[in-house]
């Protein structure tokens, strides 16, 4: 199943009132996951994706806070339920949660918000350190020893090293884009690709170990202007990990070297 396939999934229920949304189910199957749960990009996605129907069109994504309480599980139905927390003049909050068997798996905050006019203008100081893509070098899916998740992406690396290579680094950066070209590129296109990448830290571990993303936090700059089929560049770094928990934050390019979003989440690490 394509990854757009699972959005219109989603966007079906969150389309849908209160009363027919507590009816309304979907799943999702194995080779989405990561381990025994949901890879974490997919399920911000589709919370995300539920979210926008309920948020008018003239206003774009400005944050997205996204927590994973507890694993969400393939081939299991689970409900995406929707509440508007406020609409004001300028912007609107809303919260998302996935509950399956009962239990929340996932929530989601996210903020819209409409463009305005603004004297103030501070430009992006940060600028893109990738190379041009080079196609030759994207991963290839290697089933048993890559997250199943994996081979509905395409992750051409250029900064850091590979999970459990014992590296003193803990940067990481490439380009990324889905196997299965997407008609557009939306914010939930930009949501799954930047978790398709493993925690910074994995690349240190001497060892295969697990690790665990708790909290994620992205923030959209502007609204994405990209081509289907276009990269999107990624770079990321540990800013600090101490008594099992690791901080990093990154950035998310278009292929032309436009900053799109940044990103920050905090990993438990068990190695």
């Amino acid at each position: 199943m394509h990854f757009d396939q699972l959005l219109e999934q989603a966007a079906k229920i969150g389309q849908s009132d209160k009363i027919e949304q507590s009816a309304l189910t979907m799943q999702f199957p194995e080779n989405w996951c990561q381990g025994r749960t949901a890879f974490g990009g997919l399920s911000a996605a589709l919370l995300y994706q539920a979210i926008r129907g309920k948020v008018n069109n003239d206003r774009r994504l400005l944050s997205l806070s996204t927590n994973f309480v507890g694993p969400l599980l393939a081939d299991t139905p689970f409900s995406l339920y929707v509440e508007v927390l406020r609409e004001g003049k300028n912007s609107t909050q809303v919260l998302a949660k996935a509950i399956q068997n009962e239990q929340v798996a996932v929530i989601v905050q996210a903020c819209f918000a409409k463009n305005r006019e603004s004297a103030i203008n501070v430009p992006v100081t940060k600028s893109l350190g990738l190379s041009p893509v080079n196609e030759r070098y994207t991963l290839p899916f290697i089933k048993g020893q890559m997250p199943e998740f994996f081979q509905h992406v395409d992750l051409c690396p250029q900064q850091g090293a590979m999970p459990f290579t014992g590296a003193d680094t803990s940067h990481l950066g490439g380009w990324m884009r889905l196997k299965h070209t997407p008609e557009t590129i939306t914010e939930a296109h930009v949501i799954a690709l930047t978790d398709a990448w493993p925690p910074t830290l994995l690349q240190m571990f001497k060892q295969p170990g697990p690790a665990s993303s708790m909290s994620w936090y992205l923030e959209f700059v502007q609204s994405p202007n990209l081509t289907p089929g276009e990269w999107l560049g990624f770079e990321a770094i540990t800013h600090h990990s101490k008594d099992g928990y690791g901080l990093e934050d990154g950035c998310i390019w278009s292929q032309s070297g436009e900053l799109i979003a940044l990103t920050r989440q905090t990993v438990a690490v068990f190695d």
